[in-house]
């Protein structure tokens, strides 16, 4: 059963729109750039994001939402712990997130 990882972002308000582009599109080139240890293949399923637009107002500041789909729980973990590429990512986020919200689950189970 695929794994589903969303990720939301509060970018600092101070940042220029060209700075929040480019850490987004750093995000999105994962689904590429991450090899799998033992397949030396690309490992991510499906990577989609983008700017929050929606009229509800319950983001609580979160400006951004990525998903990420994995094949495996295993797959998920190697990415979130391990994955070297994904690793100098969240290095290269320093400064730029004033929150970040991470929720994991399971197609189907409820």
């Amino acid at each position: 059963m695929a794994l589903v990882h969303i990720v939301l972002f509060k970018f600092k308000s101070s940042l220029s729109s060209d700075v929040i582009k480019a850490a987004c599109a750093r995000m999105l080139a994962l689904k590429e750039s991450c090899i799998h240890p033992t397949s030396q293949e690309p490992y991510i399923l499906e990577s989609s994001g983008g700017k929050d637009n929606s009229p509800e107002g319950l983001q609580d500041g979160l400006s951004h939402g990525f998903v990420v789909k994995f094949a495996s729980e295993r797959d998920r973990d190697y990415y979130v712990k391990e994955d070297p590429v994904h690793q100098t990512f969240v290095k290269s986020l320093d400064g730029l997130i004033e929150k970040v919200t991470v929720v994991d689950y399971e197609q189907g189970n409820f």
